[in-house]
């Protein structure tokens, strides 16, 4: 048999092992083109880029009148956004293993990193609007939720600590600043402040019953309405709503 009818038969090879390495070759430069990452599909939805490109700080804080925020909610309009998940390093809100060592640094530590910034966190939490003791009342209801027993500043600084001294200021206190959300529109099923008709029906439990029932909660009200002050200081502002209906 002649050289000629042999030559076939070794280019085919030849071509085959050329291709191989082309693929090879294709795929080394891809690897390499994506520097080898393997992407987490869950980390790459539109909610969770979202929550990384949203600006810390950008919710509002209820709209509580300034000063007046208690400290749940300035954690459900500004801290959430971080330390609902526990993004960036920040504790995550509940989680006692986490903010243990951080509430064993103490409040004054605590607040101060809170005001002026640590870490990855801006200086109270990017919402610069917020008053001093509004952040420190985040700090305690987010520190007391991870095992701590911190007291948060009363709402209205030291005007509302003076006004414990007089039930019917302290209950207008509370009212202005927590109650009104529901009450001054009837919302939610609450009974509008000084409708007489709508409080009728409720008045007549008595005003130990009625403050009962609040204090656990009733209906879409959440207990003692959302406020995280004390039980007198409830009191006082169930005292004050009733009042306004006789």
């Amino acid at each position: 048999m002649s050289n000629e009818t042999k030559a076939p038969g070794k280019i085919v090879p030849v071509l085959l092992g050329v291709v191989v390495l082309l693929v090879v070759a294709v795929y080394l430069l891809a690897k390499l083109a994506t520097g080898g990452f393997d992407v987490n599909a869950e980390v790459m939805t539109k909610e969770a880029v979202a929550a990384r490109l949203k600006p810390v700080g950008e919710a509002k804080a209820s709209d509580a009148p300034p000063g007046m925020k208690t400290g749940q909610q300035v954690y459900e309009g500004i801290c959430i956004t971080c330390h609902g998940a526990g993004l960036a390093g920040s504790p995550k809100f509940g989680d006692a293993g986490a903010w243990g060592a951080r509430v064993a640094k103490g409040w004054d530590t605590l607040t101060l990193h809170a005001l002026q910034g640590f870490n990855a966190m801006p200086a109270k939490g990017g919402a610069a609007d917020l008053t001093d003791d509004e952040v420190k009342r985040a700090v305690a209801y987010m520190g007391n939720a991870g095992g701590g027993k911190f007291t948060e500043p009363p709402v209205g600084g030291a005007a509302a600590a003076g006004a414990a001294l007089d039930p019917a200021v302290a209950g207008k206190k509370v009212y202005e600043s927590v109650c009104v959300a529901c009450h001054a529109t009837g919302a939610a099923g609450a009974p509008k402040f000084g409708d007489k008709a709508a409080w009728g029906p409720r008045l007549g439990k008595g005003l130990d019953g009625l403050i009962a029932s609040a204090t656990k909660g009733l209906n879409a009200m959440p207990p003692k309405g959302g406020y995280t002050g004390s039980d007198e200081e409830f009191k006082a502002a169930v005292t004050y709503l009733t009042n306004a209906a006789k």
